[in-house]
């Protein structure tokens, strides 16, 4: 799958998700548990497949205690 030009946020936000997972040593399964959503969904997020929601945005944030500006910095 090709990634679109307009998709370097949602590169960024995978890309900061992951590292933050790594960090705290959890996997996309416990993640998603911590932050009610599906595990499929939050894969989908990380592989750039998903568009996601501010909503969606602020419970990963939440779940990784971090903020939702950091997960959008480069």
């Amino acid at each position: 799958m090709t990634m679109k030009k307009s998709s370097k946020n949602l590169q960024v936000f995978a890309d900061n998700i992951r590292k933050c997972r790594a960090e705290l040593n959890i996997s996309q399964e416990k993640l998603a548990e911590y932050c009610g959503l599906h595990r499929t969904y939050i894969g989908q997020v990380e592989r750039c497949e998903k568009n996601i929601s501010m909503d969606s945005m602020e419970k990963i944030a939440a779940a990784l205690k971090t903020t939702v500006l950091y997960l959008l910095t480069p």
